[in-house]
Formats: structure tokens, sequence, C-alpha cells
């Protein structure tokens, strides 16, 4: 995750921990539950982010490189920026094993060290949800794209939501939680108009919260629960996470 150097937020904390860099991606991803977010987080990336050969791309939040190693595959020149070194130095090994160039370097994603528009397109999965100040991090996202944004959030209405509440609850009893954010999406609308971006895509992906289907551990309830929850009309009303595809309107100059 990226930060302010002085910053004591969970995200950052947490993320620093050598241990937790070097299980992140196994314990996110791992499994079959793991593998099926990670497959459909990656087709969903390809899909918004078109042609990428030859495409500067800022993946901010980078963690352990997995967006920005999908993206430099398709032919993109991708800068990855993270708080934790840790992180950090578990891309790099990942690039090398991927034999994939990729330049990681730290950053803050309040305050990025680029100048305007010095990227064709800019991603950042499973960051603003964790970020202390979600409308700065998406502004300098904004600041920092001459053409695209790629992000994703878990929308106010939601499972994730309730699991906010419950773990805002744990917190209240002294244990350390990632006690994340939900954002609505006309607020997230708000600061992409305000940057001069609009939504031109929206994908919903799971009604029932991750965390319980990786409960479950079955990619065939999974599968069909989903199925038959989105028949009803529930994933165009709940799904979680939110990934939006943003484009600027007009030319950059005209900011």
């Amino acid at each position: 995750m990226t930060r302010s150097p002085s910053d004591s937020h969970y995200s950052y904390t947490i993320y620093a921990d050598p241990e937790t860099a070097k299980e992140f991606d196994e314990s996110r991803f791992g499994g079959p539950i793991g593998h099926l977010v990670a497959t459909a987080q990656e087709r969903v990336l390809a899909d918004f982010a078109g042609d990428l050969q030859g495409v500067s791309v800022l993946d901010v939040g980078t963690g352990t490189g997995r967006a920005a190693l999908a993206l430099a595959k398709r032919g993109a020149r991708v800068v990855g920026v993270d708080s934790s070194q840790e992180m950090l130095r578990v891309a790099r090994v990942n690039a090398e094993l991927a034999a994939l160039e990729v330049e990681f370097i730290p950053g803050d994603a309040n305050a990025l060290q680029f100048p305007d528009a010095s990227f064709d397109l800019v991603v950042s999965l499973r960051v603003l949800m964790h970020t202390p100040n979600w409308r700065r991090c998406l502004g300098e996202m904004c600041r920092v794209s001459r053409d695209r944004l790629i992000f994703d959030y878990p929308p106010l209405v939601s499972g994730p939501a309730l699991q906010v509440v419950v773990r805002r609850l744990v917190q209240l009893t002294g244990r350390q939680t990632e006690t994340y954010y939900v954002i609505s999406t006309p607020a997230a609308r708000a600061v992409l108009t305000n940057r001069g971006f609009k939504i031109s895509q929206l994908h919903r992906q799971y009604v029932l919260p991750i965390a319980l289907h990786k409960l479950i551990g079955s990619r065939r309830f999974t599968e069909r629960s989903e199925r038959v929850l989105a028949s009803l009309g529930l994933l165009r009303l709940l799904g979680s996470p939110v990934t939006i595809l943003a484009e600027r309107c007009g030319d950059v100059g005209g900011r």
C-alpha cells in the first residue's frame, strides 16, 4: 500500500512487515477462490485496458506487482509504486521470475512524485478502500493520468459494507484489523468529474462477500451461487468490488 512517511494507519504498518509481504499472494490469491478472484480481476483489467502495446501505465499501490506484471505481459511500459519496501522487494522478485521489465519504486499515493499527465493509463486495484484519504488518492491518480483510469472499491451498498461494521466493532476490542472504507459510486463520480474524467465502464464482481466464499472454499458453490444471484438482479444492485474505467473529457491542455 501507499503512504505518507509519518502515517501510522494500519494499511502502512501491516504491509511494511516482511512476513506479510512474503505471504501476501498466497493469503489473498491462494486456494480455489483466491485463484478465481485473481483470474476474474485480471480478465476485467484486460477488458478495460484494451490494447496496451507501448502504452505507459502507472500502477498505484502495486503491492507484489500482480496487476503491473499482467499489464507488462500485454506490452505496456509499467511503473509500480508502493510505500512498502518489503512488498516492492517481492514484486521485483516476481518480475524477475516472469522475465518482465517493470520499474518498481517507493511512492505515496496521496502525493505522487510525477508531473501532470505523465502516464497514458493509471491503475489502482484494492487500494482506495485502504487509503486514509481515498478522495485525495483518486485525485492524484487523475492528475497524473493523460487519458484513462482503472480502479476499484467496495460500494456503499454491498456485503463488504456489513463486514466493515463488524471489523470496526472488533477494532473497539483493541485488536488490529483492516477496517477498510466502502465508497459510494456517486461520490467517486464527483471526484472524477471535478478532475475532468467521466465513467465509461463499470463492472461488479460478486454479490456475496469474497471472505464468505473463501470460508466455504468451494469454487462450484461460488460460481453457481453467484450465477443464481446475478439472474435475480442482485449483482447489479449489490455486486462488489466495483471496477471503474474512467476516461478524460477533452484534451489534457483544456483542464
